[in-house]
């Protein structure tokens, strides 16, 4: 079945937003980097490609979406616990992120997150699944 994920996103300007995420801690993987896009290594098979606009436009036929202006999509990341949330998100503002919503706290679960320099919008929270409650 599937092995990875790899989330294509457009950039503006891709050396910007390579520090942008190189504050947070997080890494690119050289051998698939170069002046039109980078590798964004998350985790062991979470991937994002940071691609240039005119580079991400060659890959579809509809116009690219302002991600200041609407959401195409919520990248959610789930971490460790509650500080380490509140650390991404805390790393994500120095370093030019805003934050869209206030912090959610469920009791099983805290929620947060950032828009990054280009406006797409990144959930991460840490989940206690054995204390969630049962479905209804």
């Amino acid at each position: 079945m599937f092995r990875q994920i790899f989330v294509n996103l457009p950039v503006k300007d891709l050396a910007r937003s390579k520090a942008f995420f190189e504050s947070l801690g997080l890494s690119f993987n050289p051998r698939f980097t170069n002046e039109q896009g980078a590798c964004l290594e998350i985790a062991e098979n979470i991937f994002a490609m940071l691609l240039v606009e005119p580079f991400f436009q060659g890959f579809t036929q509809k116009p690219i979406s302002d991600a200041h202006q609407s959401t195409e999509v919520l990248i959610a990341l789930s971490l460790d616990s509650r500080a380490a949330a509140e650390e991404v998100v805390r790393k994500a503002v120095v370093a030019g992120a805003t934050t869209p919503n206030p912090p959610k706290d469920h009791g099983f679960m805290f929620q947060h997150g950032f828009a990054d320099l280009d406006g797409h919008q990144w959930e991460v929270f840490w989940m206690d699944t054995a204390a969630s409650p049962e479905p209804v």
